[in-house]
């Protein structure tokens, strides 16, 4: 694929953070951006530019009928200067699955790790360096053909925005609450719960910002039809430590297919530590934690990585995991991962890629 590159000129980049610590998460972006075009059933008009608004029609598909994908996926610099991707092509490939699934346009993949990394390069000087911190990318999709009607989208733009973050949630490393929710669900068997679109997100705001208000970090969905198995985080995978064993709630549709949690699944084989997919009731868990069988418990996403659960609050209880501590298993998870993401450790999975040097 034939990029073109629009030069910028000294005077419109922006100023670069001062403050690592203070960078947060999804607030700043970059210069750069790239935008492609879908028509005529081809993508055209490949092109690295200046990150700007878009104008589009009232009418467009997107407004009235959320057809509408996304993916998540960092850049890291490493200790001595490489620019470092994980897991690339997987996001690329849940991207597509997703497009399918909305009955919108596919991209090739070597095309869209191209743009991915040349949009990346383009922008290194905004790689942040400071521990804990990396160049956050968003790949986006939305239909664009304006029409009032139900029906799939004929035009389409594809983009890339980079921002610059610290820890996904203020804590950073360290255990969350979670509010465990039995009356609003996220997505249900048969939906669009196992794919990366807005809609998701839009379902989960109400419940979200209700937990907010009594100051859990996030929510935790049960299953949509009997309100008894334990799904997922709205940002996270879910696991839990039962005894020596390493269990997360089976893939059934409606929970995302997450490529951080595929890795620790990986990775905690590799460690030795048996692993399991299963349905998990609530009601499991609660004994669980209560009798003690339940040691550790951590959600695993790309924006948080890991992150360390301190306490499930369920039917007005709270019910606090390891002493509102994070144990050995999670920290050794996290560390071992964070440390193949940055390039400390030898990566025995092939899964980092070097697309370039600072």
């Amino acid at each position: 694929m034939k990029i073109t590159v629009q030069p910028l000129q000294e005077q419109e980049l922006k100023p670069l953070f001062q403050d690592a610590s203070q960078l947060g998460f999804g607030r700043i972006f970059t210069d750069r951006m790239f935008t492609m075009r879908y028509q005529d059933k081809a993508w055209v008009e490949p092109t690295i530019e200046k990150y700007r608004n878009f104008s589009l029609d009232p009418s467009a598909c997107v407004f009235h009928y959320a057809q509408e994908i996304f993916e998540g996926m960092k850049a890291y610099a490493s200790e001595d200067g490489r620019i470092l991707l994980f897991r690339p092509e997987q996001n690329v490939k849940r991207m597509n699955r997703s497009a399918e699934r909305l009955v919108m346009p596919t991209i090739p993949e070597q095309d869209m790790l191209q743009a991915i990394a040349e949009l990346v390069v383009a922008e290194k000087r905004w790689i942040p360096r400071a521990p804990g911190t990396s160049l956050y990318i968003r790949p986006t999709m939305i239909a664009t053909e304006p029409f009032l009607g139900v029906h799939p989208s004929a035009e389409y733009l594809f983009y890339i925005i980079l921002s610059p973050v610290g820890a996904y949630y203020k804590e950073g490393f360290k255990p969350v609450r979670l509010y465990v929710e039995d009356t609003f669900v996220r997505a249900a068997v048969g939906g669009v719960g196992d794919i990366k679109t807005g809609g998701n997100y839009a379902a989960s705001l109400m419940a979200g910002y209700l937990a907010q208000q009594k100051g859990f970090s996030q929510v935790l969905w049960l299953d949509a039809r009997e309100r008894k198995y334990v799904e997922e985080v709205g940002a996270m995978n879910m696991f839990f430590v039962f005894g020596d064993k390493l269990v997360t709630p089976a893939l059934t549709g409606s929970i995302l297919p997450g490529i951080t949690r595929a890795s620790v699944l990986e990775l905690a084989q590799y460690l030795g530590l048996a692993t399991e997919e299963r349905p998990v009731s609530i009601d499991e868990v609660i004994e669980g934690i209560a009798n003690g069988e339940i040691t550790e418990a951590f959600g695993s996403g790309t924006a948080a990585v890991i992150s360390p659960v301190g306490s499930l609050f369920f039917k007005d209880k709270e019910y606090v995991i390891n002493n509102n501590q994070v144990g050995p298993v999670t920290q050794k998870l996290y560390d071992k991962l964070v440390n193949i993401q940055y390039g400390k450790e030898t990566d025995p999975f092939g899964w980092v890629k070097e697309i370039g040097r600072l």
